[in-house]
Parts: structure tokens; sequence; C-alpha cells
């Protein structure tokens, strides 16, 4: 998943899991499960990431397909999620849910309280800046879905899945 936050990441991955049954593994839901009290630190983000990436792996290893729901926005993240499916024998799809920044700003720092798809509320600004300024769009090569965050709906999901598979 490639977007900034409130871009829409977690209602298209909920689709997408909907849609085709692919694992659906939330990040921020596995860390609020695992730590009480999250502090987002790096020794935190270490430890939940090398459980997911684990846990992702495996899944794979049965011949699942997983929606793996963070944020990866930077390529060297995309990179070592790729080596873990290419080890499994799987492929990677980068699924980039692109907000205007803008938008996104309002929904993660103002309209997040309460929403099924926010596990603390609303984030504060400057963890929404620093997120956001970490953001590296798709290279080239990178296998893509771009999804309208603005317009995110089965119907657009479901168009996006069939056309990547007639690409296969």
């Amino acid at each position: 998943m490639l977007g900034y936050p409130g871009a829409g990441k977690t209602t298209a991955a909920g689709i997408i899991h909907h849609l085709t049954g692919a694992v659906h593994l939330w990040a921020d839901r596995e860390r609020n499960n695992r730590f009480p009290n999250p502090t987002h630190s790096h020794q935190e983000n270490m430890a939940l990431y090398g459980q997911l990436n684990t846990e992702t792996a495996e899944l794979l290893r049965q011949g699942k397909s997983v929606i793996f729901d963070t944020n990866f926005n930077y390529f060297r993240d995309r990179e070592k999620l790729r080596a873990i499916a290419a080890e499994a024998g799987a492929k990677a799809i980068v699924i980039w849910v692109a907000t205007h920044k803008d938008l996104a700003r309002i929904r993660a720092v103002e309209r997040s309280e309460g929403q099924p798809t926010r596990v603390w509320g609303n984030m504060s600004l400057e963890d929404f800046e620093r997120i956001s300024d970490g953001f590296e769009e798709p290279q080239h090569h990178e296998r893509v879905i771009k999804l309208d965050g603005q317009a995110l709906d089965y119907q657009e999901i479901e168009r996006a899945l069939a056309d990547l598979a007639t690409e296969a």
C-alpha cells in the first residue's frame, strides 16, 4: 500500500480483501494489539514489522495472497517486501491510493476520530507531515495499481484488479 496518511489505504485494503479473499494484515491494528501503549519507536517498529514480514512470508509460502496494509512510502521498504514475495514465488503489486495531500491531511488530522479505518483517531499535523515528507512515487519498473483516493468503491477496485489480471 502506498499513499499519504488519510489517503484511503485501509479502505482500499478492506475492499480488496472482500473482493479477493486475500489475507488483510493491517499494521496499525496489529501494533495496537501487540503493544498496549504504542510508542512508534524504532525498536517497536522493528519488532512489529519483523513479525509482519515473517507472517507475510509464511502466508505467501502457503499460496495465500496478502494485503500488507501499511504505508510503504519508501522505495527500499517496497523492495524488501518484493524480495519476501519473490522468495515465496509470489509477485508484489503496489496499490497506490493517490489522494491530493490537502485532502489526505484533512482526513488524517481532522476527520479520523471514530472512523473504523483509524485505530488511534486523529493524528497530529507533525506526524502527518513527517510521514508524508517521506513519500516516494513508484519507479517505472514497479508493478502498480493506482486508485483514486477520492473515488474508492467496489466497482473501481474490481475494474483495476481485472485490468491487472488481463496484463498478466
